[in-house]
């Protein structure tokens, strides 16, 4: 049987996530999963405008559609730009995890504070918000927070401290935003400890993911 959909990712803790959210949307839906840190940590090295790279990140949404998912989300923010841009061949739609969520920002508010806690995540998120404001005809004013301390918390499987020092990084800033946008998928559990700031702090992975899962279902 082929897949219905399919999801690139750059760490395996987003497996089990997603998995989640894909189940609670449309129980039964056929998902695969392929997972390749590298990708990630290349992009931090080289940079997302290396050719190499690029390639490798198309090469990889294509293998992630290998099964015969229609639609291929890469779950990861630094590269979705790249991946977004997977000649497909009409084969499969290329989607990256965080416009949802973008296209929600810029419709809350011109105030649109972006947090990360990878730097390579920040400059493609800005951009993203930026194009998003532009396709809905709103002026905007993103700002952004790296947080880079809680990388590591999450490099070491501590998900309670990483969230945790990246909801004490926006508490200090947020009163000058209109909403948080949480850039990286690992980073959605902070919007629950941030439900009393009184903005909306929107995370990537539900909202892209129930994106996804209506776009397979019109397309099988």
């Amino acid at each position: 049987m082929r897949d219905a959909l399919a999801f690139l990712h750059t760490a395996q803790v987003h497996v089990p996530t997603f998995e989640r959210l894909v189940d609670e949307m449309a129980p039964g839906l056929r998902v695969r999963h392929l997972v390749q840190a590298d990708l990630l940590a290349d992009a931090r090295v080289v940079g997302t405008d290396d050719t190499g790279l690029i390639a490798r990140v198309h090469h990889a949404m294509r293998e992630a559609a290998s099964s015969g998912a229609k639609v291929v989300v890469c779950t990861c923010s630094t590269i979705g730009a790249i991946a977004e841009q997977t000649p497909t061949g009409d084969a499969f739609k290329a989607l990256r995890i965080d416009r949802a969520m973008a296209d929600r920002a810029v419709r809350t508010g011109p105030r649109v504070l972006v947090v990360a806690a990878v730097e390579s995540t920040l400059a493609p998120t800005k951009a993203l918000i930026l194009s998003a404001a532009e396709n809905a005809g709103i002026a905007v004013q993103p700002s952004a927070l790296l947080v880079e301390e809680a990388w590591p918390h999450f490099e070491a499987g501590d998900n309670a401290r990483y969230v945790e020092t990246l909801a004490h990084s926006i508490r200090a800033v947020a009163g000058g935003a209109d909403v948080v946008v949480l850039a990286q998928a690992s980073m959605a559990p902070a919007a629950a400890l941030l439900a009393d700031l009184g903005i909306d702090a929107l995370s990537s992975p539900a909202l892209g993911a129930r994106h996804a899962v209506a776009l397979a279902a019109s397309l099988t």
